[in-house]
């Protein structure tokens, strides 16, 4: 009986090894050719000057309802030439964006009636790829991170007022400068035309 046999065993044990490890020099490219891209996210210009885990809830003006926008991570991002500040959120897993707006003089956070954990504010928000007026709300998961998201957003608002406060009056100053040059350039223009008369 062979099939008992030791010896016999042994080489039926042996012989699958041996096809796995043999090599047949064949060898298979790949179908399609994959090259690497680059994605830009829009931020390789700004510095993170907050970032949390949040869900962002947009208030359905016609349904008069909250409605959720996603959970994810809710960034105020600092554009390092201009200085403008933006809030972005994108959704956790898809990282489609469900919030993205300046952060402007004018928005005014406040702690939401029903949670200490969440507050509200208004911004023309552009995450759909239009401009449009919306009420944002946005849940933390504690109160600690809630009042540092009010408290970051608040003084940046100032920051951009006493931005813009300087900015007009740099430009009232170089208008004046302007004035003045173009008063001094024009007297020079009508002795130069009065000495040409006198010249004559």
């Amino acid at each position: 009986m062979a099939g008992n046999d030791p010896e016999h065993r042994e080489e039926e044990e042996e012989a699958p090894h041996a096809a796995e490890d043999e090599d047949t020099g064949a060898h298979i490219a790949p179908i399609v050719r994959l090259e690497e891209i680059t994605v830009s996210t829009g931020e390789e210009n700004e510095n993170v000057l907050l970032e949390l885990k949040s869900k962002l809830y947009r208030f359905d003006k016609d349904g008069n309802q909250w409605k959720e926008r996603g959970t994810g991570s809710v960034k105020l991002l600092k554009h390092k030439e201009t200085g403008k500040v933006r809030l972005v959120m994108r959704q956790a897993k898809t990282l489609k964006i469900c919030a993205n707006h300046l952060v402007t003089p004018s928005i005014k956070v406040q702690e939401h009636a029903g949670s200490d954990k969440s507050c509200v504010w208004h911004a023309t928000d552009f995450s759909d790829g239009e401009l449009k007026d919306e009420m944002f709300c946005i849940r933390f998961g504690s109160v600690e991170n809630c009042k540092k998201f009010m408290e970051t957003v608040e003084e940046i608002a100032e920051s951009q007022v006493e931005k813009e406060e300087k900015e007009s009056e740099e430009t009232k100053s170089t208008a004046g400068l302007l004035e003045k040059l173009t008063v001094a350039s024009e007297k020079k223009e009508d002795e130069k035309a009065e000495t040409e008369k006198k010249g004559e």
